[in-house]
């Protein structure tokens, strides 16, 4: 089994920078792939943004691309989510997911957070 435990959400004015964190603990996958994602109220979840182990790979969302940020140290087994220029559309539940699969689709990654509130005030 896998824990992953998010952190870094909370409340900033559109146009701010948040950074969120996702650390994951015990039998992680091997090589594996770190993913975020977010759901807004009466959305679907939504690919947000992904990275390979060696972090050489990256994909985002087009609604994200050029403001959002995400790597990892993989000693800590973190991966992180640097959002900036942020927007009140970003306002969501932002979940840390593990996986395989270098995927925007969420039904291929095995392992989630809990989620952290993200929200963007006009």
């Amino acid at each position: 089994q896998v824990q992953l435990v998010e952190s870094g959400g909370g409340l900033v004015q559109a146009g701010g920078s948040l950074r969120l964190a996702c650390t994951a603990s015990g039998r992680t996958l091997s090589n594996y792939i770190m993913g975020w994602f977010r759901q807004a109220p009466g959305k679907e979840r939504e690919f947000v943004a992904a990275i390979t182990w060696s972090g050489r790979s990256t994909n985002y969302a087009d609604s994200v691309k050029g403001r959002f940020t995400i790597s990892r140290d993989n000693a800590k087994n973190t991966a992180y989510l640097q959002m900036n220029s942020l927007k009140p559309e970003d306002t969501a539940v932002y979940y840390c997911a593990h996986g395989s699969f270098f995927t925007i689709a969420a039904n291929n990654y095995r392992y989630w957070g809990q989620g952290t509130q993200v929200t963007v005030s006009s």
